[in-house]
């Protein structure tokens, strides 16, 4: 319970300060003794009010672009998030893991060289429509897996629009956080979350604190360090997603 309590505490800071917290839960977990599938879906429902408190204290810091609008961009999160959780209890989940390393690298990149990429391809800035259709995506993805669904946004925002990825991350968590809501709603009442309470409430009091502390601290930080946080926990998740599916 101590090991859950503090993967919890891990989980909530690194969703915070820039994403991949649900792989430290859910390994947490797995090393407990919980099916994988079970895992994947209690660390959904677990790091949803780490979320939400991070959320609340990023509630004046929030940056976003104007079109598509923050609401519309937060639709697009809870119609995906529901999806994903969807397939997650309906879909085996061996050849979407084995995909995950490959998603994280490319997400990496884009998140690093997203803008000169963009401006050596010389593409245009897409569309509301077209973000929108990407963010749906995504939330897929994260209702489905969540794996560093948070630097996936970033990285996707950092290509198609103006939007700097320090200033992005009070966004970044909010979109989390939507994902997370509809999917954890799914999982209560169609998954296991509910078989093993005690480690379900350690898990969760522990990324409550976690998001509070890290999120107060993500807000003391100058853009430039915070950038290289993301980018370093980035990387860092992609590496740690590779040697897990072939280590």
């Amino acid at each position: 319970m101590l090991l859950i309590l503090l993967a919890g505490v891990a989980a909530g800071a690194l969703n915070a300060v820039g994403g991949g917290g649900s792989f430290v839960a859910l390994t947490a977990l797995v090393a407990a003794g919980m099916p994988p599938v079970t895992a994947n879906a209690t660390t959904t429902v677990a790091l949803l009010p780490g979320n939400a408190t991070s959320a609340w204290v990023y509630r004046r810091d929030i940056e976003s672009f104007t079109h598509p609008s923050p609401v519309r961009l937060t639709i697009a999160s809870v119609c995906g998030g529901a999806i994903g959780a969807g397939l997650l209890l309906l879909l085996p989940s061996a050849s979407f893991d084995a995909a995950v390393p490959w998603l994280l690298a490319f997400a990496t990149v884009v998140l690093a060289f997203g803008r000169r990429l963009t401006a050596a391809l010389r593409l245009g800035q897409p569309g509301p429509a077209a973000i929108l259709a990407g963010q749906f995506l995504l939330a897929i993805y994260g209702g489905y897996f969540g794996g560093a669904v948070g630097l996936m946004m970033l990285a996707f925002w950092t290509a198609t629009t103006s939007l700097d990825p320090a200033r992005g991350n009070p966004l970044r968590v909010i979109q989390v956080a939507a994902v997370y809501l509809t999917a954890a709603v799914i999982f209560v009442f169609a998954a296991d979350v509910l078989s093993q309470p005690i480690h379900l409430v350690a898990l969760l009091c522990g990324a409550v604190v976690g998001g509070y502390l890290g999120a107060h601290l993500v807000r003391r930080l100058p853009a430039t360090v915070l950038r290289v946080l993301v980018l370093t926990t980035a990387i860092a998740m992609t590496a740690v997603f590779f040697v897990r599916a072939f280590g």
